[in-house]
């Protein structure tokens, strides 16, 4: 893989997140939704740097039992910074039993990610707060987020850097290192996201950046998901009338 020069870049970003801070609100608090895994862990802690522990919150969102939410309160722990845990279960079942029709599969799982991200947007509004976005430009690029839900915020400090470029920074910050090498996995299925893709993120990366892959099932996998999700990455059409 092409050298990727971190420290440069988590320069930059520390400067781009006061920038965006300074131009769209001075004064104002990052709030993070913390899952415990790299991206949402290098995202805090990058806004940490950048703005100071003092504003950045961070919100833990289990939906009921999270088995894993002891890898989200250890990275709230390490940055010393203040956090709410809010669970979205009753949220979740509400809205879900009160649809009059059976949801799709599709529609079950990417719920909760909706209902997490207007539970940002609400502690943000209370707290003088702008939401950051934790995905990261692998799970762009084949559209592994959910519209309106983790794809959703007000800045985004990860999205066109790859996995392998987001470990590399999380270890540059002094994150612990379970949280950096944490599979990454939806909750929902007990696979990780790399047992559900079919190849793995290094792949990935490396076919980003250098449009190598060994694997020619792979690539056409990747390509697919690429096609079929590139919506995601657009900004809404809208009719322009041309008066």
């Amino acid at each position: 893989m092409n050298q990727f020069n971190a420290e440069r870049v988590k320069n930059d970003c520390v400067r781009w997140i006061r920038d965006f801070f300074d131009e769209n609100g001075r004064g104002c608090n990052a709030v993070i939704g913390i899952s415990g895994g790299k991206d949402s862990s290098v995202v805090a802690a990058l806004c940490v740097e950048a703005l100071g522990r003092d504003r950045v919150i961070g919100v833990l969102m289990p939906c009921g039992e999270q088995s894993d939410i002891d890898m989200a309160k250890l990275l709230v722990a390490h940055l010393r910074i203040r956090h709410y845990i809010i669970n979205i279960k009753d949220a979740v079942d509400g809205v879900t039993k009160n649809i009059p029709f059976e949801l799709s599969k599709q529609s079950r799982e990417n719920l909760p990610a909706r209902i997490r991200m207007a539970t940002l947007y609400a502690v943000s509004q209370s707290h003088n707060g702008r939401v950051a976005n934790t995905c990261n430009l692998s799970e762009d690029w084949v559209g592994y987020s959910t519209r309106y839900g983790d794809n959703a915020g007000d800045f985004s400090p990860c999205s066109h850097l790859t996995v392998q470029e987001v470990k590399a920074i999380g270890r540059l910050l002094g994150l612990p290192e379970e949280l950096v090498e944490k599979p990454p996995t939806d909750g929902l299925c007990g696979k990780t996201d790399e047992d559900n893709l079919g190849f793995t993120y290094l792949e990935l990366d490396r076919y980003i950046r250098e449009g190598v892959i060994d694997d020619p099932v792979k690539k056409e996998n990747i390509d697919r998901r690429h096609r079929l999700n590139l919506f995601k990455l657009q900004l809404m059409p809208s009719f322009d009338p041309e008066l």
